[in-house]
Formats: C-alpha cells, structure tokens, sequence
C-alpha cells in the first residue's frame, strides 16, 4: 500500500484514501446541486398547490412535479449514497478504492444520465411524471438517461463491494467483522441492486417502447416498476439508519447497546423491506386480493420488527452514551444536556424523530390493504413519504455532512450560527408540511391534481370541508419554512467548500 496515497484527517484521524477522496467530493457536489434543484421545484410546486396562490400553469406544474420526484428521490440522494458507499469502504476501514477508473464511470454516467432526464422533463419531452405509466410516453432520451443513470449506480455498488473485498485482501481491516455503519451500507447496496435490477428489466423495453419496437402491457409495466419505486426508498431506509450510527457514534461516542441485535436488524432489511410495493397496485388485477392482504399486512411487519429495534438500539445507545459522560440525574438531564449546539446531533435527533413517529408509523398504516384502498390517491401519502424520505433520510444526510465538510473537504465549517438553525428550520417545516398534507388528504384532497379548487375547469362543483384550507394553510407555511431550511444547508455547504477556513 502506497503511503503517499493517503493522509491523515486531523480531527478525527481517520486515513483518507486519496483517489476515494475525490470520488466522494464530485458525487457529494453533486447530491447538494441537485438538491437545490429539487428544493426550486419544490417551491413552485407547493406554491402551486395551495389555492391562495395557484403559481403554475398545469403543463409546468406536472413537470416541475415530476423534476421535483426525480431530482429530490432519486437523484440527489443515490449521489449523496454513493459518496457514503465510498466513505464507508475507504475512511472507516483505512482501505483503497478498489477500481477507481470504474468510479469514475460511475459518476460520469450518472452525472450525464441525470442531464438527459432533467433536460427531457424541461423542454416538454418527458410529461409522464415520476411513475412514467403507460400509456404516458416520454421521449426515448428519458429513458436512456434513467437506464445510464441506474447503470451507473449499479457500478458504483459492485466498486464498493469490490472495495470491501479489497480491505480483507490487503488486511487493512483485519478484526472479525466490519463496522456497523459499513455493514448497513453494504446492507443498502445489497438492496440497491436488487432494485436497480427492477428498473433494467422495465426502462430498457419502455425505451423499445419508445422506439416504436415493441408493444407495452401496462398492468406488467407497473408490476415490475414498483420493484425499482418502492425499493428504491428502502435503500434509504438502511443507508439513513447506519447514518444515525455514524452520526451517534461522532457527535456522543456512542457505542451500539447489542451488535449483533442491530446486524440482524439490517439483514431483516435486506430480506424483507421490499415487500409491501404491492399497496401501490392493488387495483390491479395482477395478483388476488389475498395475495395482497398477505403482501400489505403480514410479511412486511418483519421489516418493520427491523425498524423497531433500531428505534430502540440508537435512542438507548445515545442515552448510554452521555450518562457515561455524568448526565445521570433524573431520567432526560442526559436529553437536556445533549449537545443540541452540533448541527449534526440536532439534525439526527430531527430525523430519528420524523421517521419514526411520522414517517414509520404512517407507513405500516398507509401500506395495509385495508386503509391503503381508501388512502392511496390522496395527499396523506404524499405526507408520508415527504416524512421519510424529506425527514428522514434528508435530515440525516444533512447532519452528516458537517463532518463529511471538515474530513474530505477539510474546511472549517462558515457560518455555524446558521448551520445550528438549519436542521431545526428544515426539520419542523417537514412536520408541518408532512401533518398538513396528511390531515387535508384525510378529507380527500388528492395526491397529484393541479387544481383542487375548480379542478380544471371540470362542470361538476365540491366543496372542500373549510378545515381543508387550514390544513393547507399548515402545509404552506412548513412547505416554507423547509425551502428556507434547506435553502441555509445548500448556502452553508457551498461558502465552506469555497471560503472555509482551510484545514492542516
């Protein structure tokens, strides 16, 4: 192993692998402009949503609606995946990128499939909206920039196994089995492929489709879609959760209460999370209703098994972690004396907080077939995922990245006055915009429709229940107050790669 590949973080000492180092900067880089572009799609969707304000035409409401779905679900958090993949490989293990070259290409066909599907969607080629059901046919360059897209994220996790693979080679990481925060990534790529493999096995005939090759069963199109749309966001699950564990283990020294517990966590993630896409199609005629009971109700609660012990396993190795430090009066001076002050544990805090109590519990309610029939369309599952994915997974890798900008970008954080409010903006604007969309959903205001006052002009008046438009009214101001969150992280991010105090 070449010494002069490496370097020393010199707060953390860590051994950062040189090459690695730049792979995570280009796809973290990456993740944040993306970011920003979904957080822009996002304001004038919401703005378009609420009556009062009604910003958008409909043509370019659906298709800052669908930038909005890839940009802020795919895109900017499987770049922001990768870099953590590479991280979790190399820094925590004081190993070597294994094929670099293969990285690259990982980044370069990511980077340019994310171009063609953004550049599809904005110049009206693309109105298909996230799910691109058929009949909806975009332009054959979408579903060549999605196909490149997964093609590259696919490589991206064979180079971190390849990695993984390469530390027990080269005995850089000798002890018995690896950290678990790199086990729960290796746990979100396992998951990644089997997902990414979904989407080949549909976008490449959708891009015959396109092509005027072959013809298009719908029912089958989304049967084997939902095993990319929902998986996809279980890859997020488990890469969130070992991001709670990196992120304890930084901001308190917290140690795991019971590894071998929260590894069997992950392995029940692995076997079982993508079940229960089914609750997507249940008025399909696919499967029988019973199938569906079973796939909705039964088989998806080992997951959620998965999800309780984590809840219990970080919140009990946090507590642990600071009565070790003397906070041993009472049962919460621990939680009072935490140190809220780190952007980092406030933003962990945030999101184990929303996932759970919003996101999860929402989840096994919403994903039964019985309350699912019913809820489906409306906005109570928009808040759902906007709990999980926004409030969850988001909020984490936010709180990460205050570490991720002093260790590879070895610059001293700017402007720490905001970057302790930001997690607090972006995190309670998430409760409110994710309760408000669930409240208003639960008197039937729909998921996607552009206009739910007049509904375009249809000759059949209704009249909303006036607590609808309270609901909306706390949708707005959360929809608000988490752009402007998010809009502080993007800034903070930027000016310290820029202007940081330059790191020995």
């Amino acid at each position: 192993m070449a010494v002069q590949d490496f370097r020393t973080c010199s707060i953390t000492g860590l051994k950062v692998h040189l090459p690695a180092q730049n792979l995570i900067i280009v796809n973290a880089v990456a993740a944040v402009v993306l970011l920003l572009i979904g957080g822009l799609a996002a304001a004038g969707v919401a703005l378009t949503r609420l009556p009062a304000v009604h910003l958008l035409p409909a043509d370019w409401f659906y298709r800052f609606l669908t930038l909005h779905g890839i940009a802020m679900l795919i895109a900017w958090i499987i770049f922001f995946e990768m870099a953590g993949l590479y991280l979790g490989a190399t820094v925590l293990l004081n190993a070597r990128i294994a094929a670099p070259k293969m990285a690259w290409l990982q980044f370069i066909l990511m980077l340019v499939g994310t171009l063609l599907i953004a550049a599809m969607i904005l110049t009206g080629q693309a109105d298909v909206l996230f799910t691109s059901y058929p009949p909806l046919k975009a332009s054959p360059i979408y579903y060549l920039g999605v196909i490149l897209f997964a093609v590259g994220a696919l490589i991206g996790c064979f180079v971190f196994f390849g990695t993984l693979a390469k530390a027990r080679k080269e005995g850089t990481y000798p002890h018995g089995s690896f950290p678990l925060v790199t086990f729960g990534l290796a746990c979100a790529a396992i998951i990644a492929v089997v997902t990414l493999l979904h989407g080949a096995a549909i976008y490449i005939p959708a891009l015959l489709w396109s092509l005027g090759l072959i013809g298009m069963d719908e029912s089958t199109y989304r049967l084997v879609w939902w095993g990319l749309g929902h998986p996809s966001q279980q890859i997020n699950v488990a890469a969130m959760i070992s991001v709670w564990y990196l992120l304890g283990t930084l901001t308190v020294s917290m140690k795991p209460i019971n590894q071998k517990l929260c590894r069997t966590a992950f392995v029940l993630y692995v076997l079982f999370i993508n079940v229960a896409s089914e609750h997507h199609i249940l008025v399909d005629p696919v499967f029988s209703s019973a199938h569906k009971i079973w796939n909705t109700g039964y088989v998806m609660h080992l997951a959620v098994l998965a999800s309780m012990i984590h809840a219990l396993a970080v919140p009990a190795g946090i507590e642990v972690a600071l009565r070790k430090k003397g906070f041993t009066s009472g049962l919460f001076e621990w939680l009072k004396k935490a140190p809220w002050s780190n952007p980092a544990f406030s933003a962990m805090m945030l999101s184990i907080f929303i996932f759970g109590f919003m996101g999860g519990i929402t989840g096994v309610i919403f994903g039964s077939e019985q309350v699912n029939i019913t809820a489906h369309n409306t906005w109570r599952i928009t808040g759902h995922f906007h709990s999980t994915v926004v409030g969850g997974t988001t909020l984490a890798f936010m709180g990460i990245t205050y570490y991720v900008l002093p260790l590879i970008f070895r610059r001293e954080v700017l402007g720490m006055g905001f970057a302790r409010l930001q997690p607090w903006f972006f995190g309670i604007g998430t409760i409110l915009m994710g309760g408000g969309m669930m409240l208003a959903g639960a008197y039937g205001v729909p998921r996607r429709h552009w206009d739910i006052v007049n509904f375009g002009g249809s000759p059949f008046s209704f009249a909303w229940d006036p607590t609808v438009y309270m609901w909306l009214g706390v949708f707005g101001i959360g929809a608000l107050l988490a752009i402007l969150g998010g809009a502080i992280y993007v800034l903070v991010t930027v000016l310290t790669i820029f202007f940081g105090k330059k790191l020995a």
